[in-house]
């Protein structure tokens, strides 16, 4: 857990915690970060900080009750907000066209608006511009206003209510194309028949990006998504270029009717978006320290990185990809990232590193495994580091262990093999209270992330 004096670098905070008290001294609280890594044999007792009786400490009563928590904080996240305001903005006006009736030129241009902005949402410069706006926010705004930029993660539901909502309007489209076919009006067969394919992998995608599918088969949702992704923009070219030429005027040009038409100008761009990521495709040189049997630390040099970037990396370009955290160092050019067996690398990889790594796109900003590192680094406000684990030393190497210590004295190093599995609840609350944190930052598996922010 890393806690801090003065508000956290936006993007760096969990501001999404419920039942966060204030300390009693009244004043204004800060941030504060786990990691639920590998840790080392370190006594907190060494850098003043005493944790004895920590478990009997009373944690304040909640002040609200469970069906109000539960619809507020998770049932409501901002994700399905954004999800829901997106979705429920589409459907009220998919009512509205469902009553007064449209034809399918008219419905095409609303999916095609709709996947325009689901592949935008992912990419990485959009991305990047919604991180720089949020994390302008000077630290003198009060706290309520950078709670709510500090979620900024959370835009992904903007993507997928934009995408589940085109996949609807598809439906419709298909259904109303079908209709004109079959009275002879406008429609081609070719524009049916890749309506109909579009929406098979719309869907098929929607299936395999279910949350649960996607965490069980990561890999497979990896795959599907991208490979069933591009087919369905290529098919998107066909559609679109058909359904011009049906509804073009009598005399006109299908080349003069492209160009008029807002649909080929959208999928132009969305088409570019997706391309300008694999532009900047390359395998670089990687320097890499073995760290242990467990992980390895990969060092680079191609690019500098900031706090909260990640970068995409791949032994395999085609099929698999794997977002790492980047760790960056003040004064030092360059970016390392520590990659560990449980993050896709074998026994045999970490034996034997590679030493060149296909990198794609530009370093992007979002909440990723391990982000923590280079907050710490940068020295930006005081930080309060709890991690709690077994032996870190021995997994992570002293190298790793002593840069983050000596950036940040007073850190806590929870050694799990020595003291025994904390009450991570209580432990988190003891040192919220004694730092006066203003947010906590939790990067921790879910079940303990949950338990830690709803005090379970």
């Amino acid at each position: 857990m890393v806690t801090l004096k003065t508000p956290a670098p936006i993007h760096q905070v969990d501001a999404s915690i419920p039942e966060l008290p204030k300390s009693s001294s009244g004043s204004p609280t800060t941030a504060s970060s786990m990691f639920d890594g590998k840790a080392e044999d370190f006594s907190t007792e060494e850098k003043g900080i005493s944790w004895d009786g920590y478990a009997d400490d009373e944690l304040p009563e909640k002040t609200q009750v469970k069906l109000v928590r539960n619809l507020r904080f998770q049932i409501f996240s901002l994700y399905r907000r954004l999800f829901g305001i997106v979705f429920v903005t589409n459907m009220a006006v998919f009512i509205a066209y469902c009553v007064r009736g449209a034809n399918a030129l008219q419905l095409g241009k609303i999916v095609v608006a709709n996947i325009f902005v689901a592949v935008l949402m992912r990419q990485d410069y959009v991305i990047n511009a919604f991180y720089t706006v949020a994390c302008a926010a000077p630290r003198s705004w009060p706290l309520w206003i950078r709670r709510i930029l500090g979620r900024v993660y959370s835009i992904g539901g903007i993507h997928s209510g934009s995408a589940v909502s085109g996949t609807v309007w598809l439906i419709l489209f298909s259904a109303r194309a079908t209709q004109e076919f079959i009275r002879k009006e406008k429609i081609s067969i070719p524009t049916i028949t890749f309506a109909y394919i579009v929406l098979a992998l719309l869907l098929g995608i929607i299936v395999f990006a279910y949350p649960k599918a996607r965490t069980s088969r990561h890999d497979t949702f990896e795959v599907t998504h991208r490979l069933m992704g591009w087919t369905a923009v290529a098919l998107v070219w066909c559609l679109v270029i058909c359904l011009i030429n049906d509804y073009r005027e009598p005399g006109q040009t299908l080349g003069s009717a492209v160009v008029q038409a807002p649909p080929f100008w959208l999928v132009l761009i969305l088409t570019c978006s997706i391309i300008l990521p694999w532009l900047r495709l390359r395998k670089v040189p990687v320097r890499a320290e073995v760290l242990s049997d467990h992980c390895v630390r990969f060092y680079f040099d191609y690019v500098n990185t900031h706090p909260g970037h990640f970068t995409r990396m791949s032994l395999d370009p085609l099929f698999e990809w794997h977002s790492f955290a980047t760790i960056s160092e003040p004064g030092k050019p360059g970016y390392s990232a520590v990659v560990s067996r449980a993050r896709r690398l074998d026994e045999q990889e970490i034996a034997d590193p590679p030493k060149e790594i296909w990198v794609r796109g530009i370093p992007c900003y979002g909440v990723r495994h391990r982000p923590i590192a280079p907050v710490v680094f940068a020295k930006k406000v005081p930080i309060q580091l709890l991690w709690t684990a077994p032996a870190v030393r021995k997994t992570f190497g002293d190298k790793l262990v002593d840069s983050l210590l000596e950036a940040a004295p007073n850190s806590v190093i929870y050694d799990t093999r020595v003291h025994g599995k904390p009450d991570m609840v209580k432990l988190t609350y003891r040192m919220v209270r004694e730092f006066n944190a203003e947010a906590v930052v939790i990067i921790s598996n879910q079940p303990l992330t949950q338990k830690v922010v709803y005090g379970r």
